[in-house]
């Protein structure tokens, strides 16, 4: 039984090119950075979490949330195969004991924050926002996008973000999680606009305060689907 089953709907990906030196203390053991055209990037992630089930099981008041995440990109080699996952330098959460199942288990680092989203869907126009409140300050994304959704393109740069199967995190000690993300290949819809409003130093720390003054590679809006998160296991193995 997968640990855990939810739909993830109305993915905003903020997409920043980074120098690899400030992301090589966060790598964990085992993984390497991974690169898409000899750029490795860090995204602002932010989507609806809805119908979640943990082991089989709907728990109240804790079935649709927000999330809003800062991660980065790594990858695996073992026996012959390349895995390609995530890493995440936050993940904020409204529920806390969300906060607490995945800091406990999976080793993540999960913060439990105010949080809002706003959709707006029309027949023309996609609005979608999300916030979250850190130091009594609201911090938000948003974009404007149009309706008509379109397919991810092989070896593209929206690919590379988005098409990640596995979640890596280091214990701090000898061993790192690895856990599998199942979910099919996602479509997007095109970006009109967009706004970032975040305390970057606040959120996620001196090491990442310089993106506020960062343009964005690319931004996407991704429709999502129905997502399984597999249980974890330790990599003893390491590269």
């Amino acid at each position: 039984m997968s640990f855990l089953k939810a739909e993830w709907r109305k993915l905003v990906m903020i997409n920043y090119a980074i120098n690899p030196e400030i992301l090589e203390p966060y790598v964990p053991k085992g993984t390497l950075l991974d690169f898409f055209e000899g750029k490795c990037y860090v995204s602002v992630v932010g989507f609806m979490f809805l119908n979640t089930k943990l082991l089989g099981i709907k728990v109240p008041f804790h079935v649709n949330f927000e999330e809003v995440n800062l991660r980065f990109y790594v990858k695996r080699e073992h026996e012959g195969e390349t895995k390609r996952g995530v890493v995440f330098i936050k993940e904020i959460v409204p529920k806390s004991a969300i906060t607490f199942v995945a800091n406990t288990i999976y080793n993540e680092h999960y913060e439990t924050l105010p949080m809002q989203h706003h959709w707006n869907i029309t027949e023309e126009k996609i609005n979608v926002e999300y916030k979250w409140k850190k130091h009594k300050k609201w911090n938000r994304i948003a974009v404007k996008t149009t309706t008509e959704q379109q397919e991810i393109s092989p070896n593209s740069e929206i690919e590379f973000i988005a098409e990640h199967y596995w979640g890596y995190s280091d214990k701090g000690t000898k061993t790192t999680t690895e856990y599998e993300v199942k979910h099919p290949t996602w479509q997007f819809y095109p970006v009109i606009s967009s706004e970032i409003e975040v305390d970057f130093k606040a959120n996620y720390g001196d090491d990442f305060e310089f993106l506020k003054d960062e343009k964005p590679t690319s931004i996407f809006l991704l429709e999502g689907s129905e997502v399984s998160v597999e249980g974890k296991r330790s990599i003893v193995d390491y590269i």
